[in-house]
């Protein structure tokens, strides 16, 4: 058999107690051993020295291995204190669809009762005190809302039960578990002290009836109540048998041990035989000491039998049992029934009776009360024996159910640690809407949780170890989204076509924020409103353009005489006069407002003017000028919307051959409004719409078709191949036909040999 070690850790003595359960629920003390405590290093059922009490402890544990002859390395201990707090609930769980219970199903609904507890505690805790489960006893069990005596094997739609969990706080369990493991034990079971006693003094068969057991320790006086078959409620005072030594010291002079030796003698012996501090010996009457400690006596009737009334509804009991070695002090149960209003047979001292179903293989153990809670201890074992484990989450310690499935994860919800503190958060998104359509930009993720066990890293996933110190820092969330206009598609990618003295030109729409322009470097921000403009003035076309126009000269809108602030549409023609090139660049990041007449339209900068100008590659000459090379988005990707723009040396040289184009177009003389041939533009547009040419060019090694117009120029093979114009870094193009240096405005002609490639610096 394998022996189970229980130590009742009290505040006058250690009681050790080594044993087995046999199959027929018999308990076997193969070993016992009390051990006082050397000096007052516990109160009130409290360590206050952890040093000492594990100094006894590791006495109690040695004694012990040399009366077995093996090693004790795990012991069942149990928990008192001044601040006991219980919680009775009920809770349910259902199933799906009609299950056989398992005794799995049963302490998972025990687990979600202690859970329920814990939280109803957390509402009502009014003290300083974080609180730790240390106990628990189902009142009653219910099948499909039916009263049980057991659940498992049944079938059930839904199961559940009333449950009563008991609490102290968590300095008190600490205490316990840092002197055991001092003593080199490690920690196997926990339990309470009043859970302990009641499951040996009160056997199950008793419990139908409504009864009181009170278990007068050194330090505390533990009280449980049953009734209808189950235990129903516990509590404790901090009130016990120390209080009368206490008396008896003060009243006959002596120190602590001599005043207990007094105490215990008086409930024993008519006469009492004693030294005083003086070394004079003294032989009195038993009477003396019960007339000395009788108020002590009465006052702590008293308080016990408030306490009963409290536990059991505010009123009496049919019964009350006494364990304990403080109990035995004369008068007490008289005092107690008569609190109670009980007859004093119903108000008894228990002791070698309770221990009817418990052999001792050593013939010199005394029944006594005072086995009660050790033999208690370890019988509880037996009865939640690998159904929990107990962890260190954080600092605090938690108790979880074992499937032999358990991992950090489980601990960390048990704990309420939360699911968004496990895993990696983004930063905050960005909402807004283009064009009327909405957008979403998500933040940054962030890093996941740092989960160690033990010191070592883990993961959420790492099996549970018991008693383990787990520590999890909280993920954290990623940086909050950023996004610009310049990302924006419709920024880089949306144009507006005009006819400007015959040709098209295609600038970029500008971009509205709430009303407002907006630059390129414009930071996005929650609920924008963003609008792409359909229009341009003729100021902002020449401007992007990089022309001054003769305005000594006129100009004319869809045939219409206008000025610089007239409003210009998609597809409006526009006739001017050029006057200078290359003067209207705009410095970067300045504005240079442009009035537009009649409209409630923001005034345009320069430096929005110098974000078109960046742009201003996205547009097409007709077949007979150079083509404004459009943004290449063939090398886009898709996680951060950046767009290639096409290379600065690319564009410069496109820049001076439209300039120059425009350049002859300003020597011939201006054409008189009334001269102008209605519709002109229109029938020229339409004659190159009409006319297409295919033309195959080797570019680079391969054939390339070319469709679509009449005529091609070099600027057009981009358009149908695909060229990484971001990975030039500042290199110039290197731009070859048939072997020889082209620009970028030659007409390309069927069977050209095109080499394209970026020049080494």
């Amino acid at each position: 058999m394998n022996n189970v070690f229980g130590l009742d850790i009290g505040t006058r003595n250690v009681v050790g107690t080594v044993g087995y359960q046999t199959d027929d629920k018999e308990f076997v003390v193969t070993a016992q051993y009390v051990r006082e405590h050397e000096t007052r290093a516990m109160l009130d059922g409290q360590i206050h020295d952890i040093g000492r009490v594990a100094k006894t402890i590791k006495e109690v544990k040695d004694e012990l291995e040399k009366q077995t002859g093996q090693p004790l390395e795990e012991v069942c201990i149990a928990a008192a204190g001044r601040v006991l707090k219980t919680v009775t609930t009920h809770v349910e769980y259902e199933y799906a669809q009609e299950s056989v219970v398992t005794g799995e199903d049963v302490h998972t609904l025990d687990l979600l009762g202690i859970e329920k507890a814990q939280e109803a505690l957390k509402e009502v805790n009014d003290t300083s005190y974080k609180f730790y489960c240390v106990g628990y006893s189902t009142v009653k069990f219910f099948l499909n809302d039916e009263v049980f005596i057991s659940l498992e094997g049944h079938k059930a739609n839904k199961i559940g039960e009333d449950i009563i969990v008991t609490f102290l706080p968590e300095d008190v369990v600490d205490g316990l578990y840092a002197a055991v493991g001092q003593a080199g034990l490690s920690v196997a079971n926990m339990t309470l002290e009043p859970i302990a006693a009641i499951n040996v003094a009160i056997p199950e068969n008793y419990r139908m009836l409504n009864i009181a057991l009170v278990d007068v320790g050194a330090g505390t006086s533990d009280i449980s109540i049953t009734r209808d078959g189950s235990i129903i409620a516990y509590g404790m005072i901090p009130h016990a048998g120390d209080e009368m030594t206490e008396v008896i010291v003060q009243h006959f002079l002596v120190d602590f041990n001599m005043a207990e030796s007094i105490k215990l003698q008086s409930t024993t012996s008519d006469t009492v035989t004693y030294k005083d501090i003086m070394s004079i010996e003294h032989t009195i009457p038993a009477q003396d000491v019960w007339d000395v400690a009788a108020p002590v006596v009465d006052s702590i009737a008293q308080e016990v039998s408030a306490k009963i009334r409290e536990l059991n509804g505010d009123k009496t009991v049919s019964a009350c049992f006494v364990v304990g070695g403080g109990g035995k002090i004369h008068g007490f149960t008289e005092k107690l029934a008569e609190d109670l209003d009980l007859p004093e047979e119903r108000v008894a001292l228990r002791g070698e009776e309770v221990l009817g179903d418990v052999t001792f293989e050593q013939e010199d153990i005394k029944k006594d009360p005072l086995l009660v809670t050790p033999i208690g201890i370890c019988r509880n074992y037996y009865e939640q024996r690998n159904n929990f484990i107990m962890v260190r989450f954080n600092g605090e310690r938690i108790k979880l159910y074992d499937n032999n499935r358990l991992t950090i994860v489980d601990a960390a919800l048990q704990a309420g640690f939360s699911n968004d503190e496990l895993f990696p958060k983004r930063g905050t998104p960005i909402n807004f809407t283009v064009n009327g359509v909405a957008r979403l930009v998500r933040g940054e993720a962030g890093e996941g949780a740092v989960v160690t066990m033990n010191g070592k890293p883990a993961s959420i996933n790492t099996p549970l170890e018991p008693n383990s110190e787990i520590i999890i820092e909280p993920s954290t969330a990623g940086e909050a989204a950023e996004y610009k206009i310049s990302q924006l598609d419709e920024y880089n990618h949306s144009v507006i076509t005009f006819v400007i003295n015959g040709r098209k030109v295609s600038c970029p729409r500008f971009v509205q924020v709430n009303g407002e322009l907006e630059p390129e470097d414009y930071s996005i921000r929650e609920n924008d409103v963003i609008e792409t403009r359909n229009y341009y003035t003729v100021r902002q076309i020449a401007q992007f353009m990089d022309l001054v126009i003769d305005t000594d000269q006129m100009i004319f809108v869809n045939n219409e005489e206008a000025d610089l602030d007239t409003l210009v549409y998609e597809n409006f023609s526009v006739e001017w006069k050029t006057d200078e090139y290359g003067v209207a660049r705009i410095d970067n990041n300045t504005y240079n407002d442009t009035q537009e007449s009649d409209t409630d339209e923001a005034s345009v900068t320069a430096e929005h003017d110098e974000n078109a100008d960046s742009v201003h590659e996205k547009a097409d000459a007709d077949t007979n000028d150079a083509s404004v090379l459009a943004e290449q988005d063939a090398n886009s990707t898709e996680s951060d919307n950046t767009v290639a723009r096409t290379s600065e040396q690319m564009m410069n040289q496109v820049l001076d051959e439209l300039h120059d184009d425009f350049a002859k177009e300003a020597e011939a003389p201006a054409v008189p409004e009334n001269e102008l041939p209605e519709n002109d533009i229109q029938e020229e547009i339409h004659e190159e719409d009409s006319s297409e040419n295919t033309v195959t060019v080797i570019v680079n090694g391969e054939p390339v078709e070319l469709s679509g117009k009449d005529t091609y120029i070099f600027v057009d093979i981009f358009t149908h191949i695909s060229f990484d114009l971001q990975a030039g870094k500042g290199r110039a193009i290197a731009t070859v036909i048939n072997g020889r240096d082209a620009q970028f405005s030659e007409e390309l002609h069927e069977g050209d040999k095109i080499e394209l490639y970026w020049k080494e610096n």
